[in-house]
Order: structure tokens, then sequence, then C-alpha cells
């Protein structure tokens, strides 16, 4: 019975990653609720993040916390780019709902505008938090990444659609979006980054150096 609770037994291990998600979870949260800070928070929780997804987190508050005062700028200009990009998909497609003529030019720039936004975003929070790089590029190495590796990055994508339709399942469900949702679809999502940044980071010129080492900021998807 005492090995079943051991730390090197698996229900100590799921329990311990447990306990780090939900106290990444509660961290992102509150340090975004001013809304503006969404982006520093965010690339603060993907720090986090991309080392549970390799089992090399630490202290996670000190972590996100070292992690948010580092990004603070670059994460600040993300918060505005996502926010604005994603309200003007969203008006877009209230647009082409409420149109009465022309209405699939709006139905179609609004497609083409959500599928070009999903996939910049899609690796963007992780390469900010893993890379030096300007903010632009980014978002263009995102989208470069997603399109080089399309059934990974779809793939990854439907798995996210599956668990926020999980946690928005029922009012019950709701509840996993204050315990561990957001940092769950994080660390989904950095699972998959990591892969992806190992793979090109054996090429050399190919990748940035990661954020601890001396870098010049060279576009990550690049060949």
């Amino acid at each position: 019975m005492a090995g079943f609770f051991s730390t090197d037994s698996k229900l100590y291990r799921f329990m311990s990653k447990l306990t780090d998600l939900f106290k990444l979870n509660f961290l992102w949260l509150v340090f975004s609720l001013p809304i503006v800070t969404l982006g520093i928070s965010t690339t603060a929780a993907y720090t986090v993040a991309l080392k549970m997804a390799e089992g090399q987190e630490g202290y996670i508050g000190g972590e996100f916390l070292k992690a948010f005062k580092a990004n603070w700028k670059q994460g600040l200009v993300m918060s505005f780019i996502t926010i604005i990009c994603v309200w003007a998909v969203y008006l877009d497609f209230q647009i082409f709902r409420a149109a009465e003529e022309n209405a699939y030019v709006f139905l179609i720039v609004g497609i083409v505008a959500a599928y070009v936004l999903g996939f910049s975003l899609l690796y963007a929070y992780p390469l900010l938090a893993r890379y030096e790089n300007t903010v632009i590029n980014t978002l263009k190495n995102s989208f470069r990444i997603s399109m080089k590796y399309f059934l990974r990055s779809l793939l990854l994508v439907l798995l996210i659609a599956f668990e926020i339709a999980v946690m928005f399942w029922n009012l019950a469900t709701l509840i996993l979006i204050v315990i561990v949702g957001p940092a769950f679809v994080m660390l989904t999502v950095s699972s998959f980054a990591m892969i992806i940044f190992r793979e090109l980071e054996k090429v050399p010129g190919t990748v940035a150096e990661p954020v601890s080492a001396e870098t010049d900021g060279t576009d990550i998807a690049d060949e």
C-alpha cells in the first residue's frame, strides 16, 4: 500500500501533474483578468507548459512570475493583436448574419480570416515563450509551421475543439475552466509544439536559439 502512494507511483505522478495544472490555470486566470494582460499571462503560462511537456517543470508559481516579467512587452503587443483580430473575425460573421445582399462575400472573408488567424496563433504563444523574435515574425512562423506540419496541426485543432466542447458541455463541466481547463489545452498545444520545435532545431539555421541562449531572432520556419 505504501508503494501505491510513493513518490514513484503512477498515482502520485498523476496527482502531482494535476496539481501543477491547477496552479498554472489559477495563475493564468488571475493574471488575465485585466484582459490587456491576456497575451502576457498566456506567454508566461506557455513557458511553464512547454517545460511540463518535457517533464522539466519546477516551482510553477516562480516560473510563471519570472516569465510574466520577462515577456510583458511582447506579451502586451500579442494581447492587442489577438483581441483585435479575434474581434474583427467575430464582427465579420456578425455582418454576414445581418447582411441582406452579398452576404456570401462576408462569409468567404470570415472563413479565410479565421483560417489564417487560427493557424497564425496556433503556435504563436509557444514560439514567443521559447524563442527570441519579433511578434510579427512569431506570427508568420506559427503560420508557416502550421502549413509545414498541416496534418499534425489539424489534429491539434481537432483535439483543442474536443477539449473546449467537453468544458462547455453543460453547467457542471464549466467548472473545468476554473480548475484545469485552459492549462490543459495549453499543455496539449505544448506537447505537439515541442515535438515540432525539436525537429526544427535539428536543422542548422532553421530555428532560432531558445530564449535562454543568445539569439539573432532568426525566422523559425525558414529553410
